[in-house]
């Protein structure tokens, strides 16, 4: 099982054990506008939306979204990589409760992410994708190496994103 450790984090596999973390991100006010509503409002569907998603990546791709924790097992966020349906490369990615941000975890997290992909993974180019207004992502992928692209629709989607990537 995949676990990587960071100076204040430790990322790991989401297990459906952490279906109630879950269910609180995904409803926070700045990841539903920021994100998107993945429509998780009970604890059974947080425990689905992990098995369909992040656990279901794990087996397919052998990466994911990985549970960002204090050491003391407290759970602040997700980062990780996702292969996502209108996007060729890789897509680095992260969300935070609001009261672990600011706090530098989400760039300590991502640093580790992109730091694993390129040495451990192997990857040479890792795409992000950002609403152009959410000045914090954006500054947060620049902090980690990724430059604006152009603007992408993914499949689906109305809403026009920034693209932003990673190059080796």
């Amino acid at each position: 099982m995949f676990q990587l450790n960071t100076p204040n984090l430790i990322l790991r596999e989401l297990r459906e054990s952490d279906a109630e973390f879950i269910l609180k991100l995904l409803n926070d006010a700045d990841f539903l506008r920021n994100i998107g509503d993945r429509r998780v409002r009970n604890l059974k569907q947080a425990r689905q939306y992990i098995q369909s998603g992040p656990m279901a990546m794990y087996q397919e791709h052998q990466f994911g979204f990985y549970k960002a924790s204090l050491p003391d097992g407290t759970g602040v966020g997700t980062c990780g990589l996702i292969k996502r349906e209108g996007l060729e490369d890789v897509d680095i990615g992260f969300a935070f409760l609001p009261e672990y941000r600011g706090r530098g975890y989400a760039k300590e997290a991502a640093r580790a992410i992109m730091d694993y992909a390129r040495g451990q993974l192997a990857l040479k180019r890792i795409v992000a994708i950002a609403r152009p207004d959410n000045t914090a992502s954006v500054k947060l992928l620049e902090k980690i190496g990724l430059k604006a692209e152009g603007r992408i629709t993914l499949p689906g989607e109305t809403m026009e994103l920034l693209l932003m990537a990673w190059e080796a």
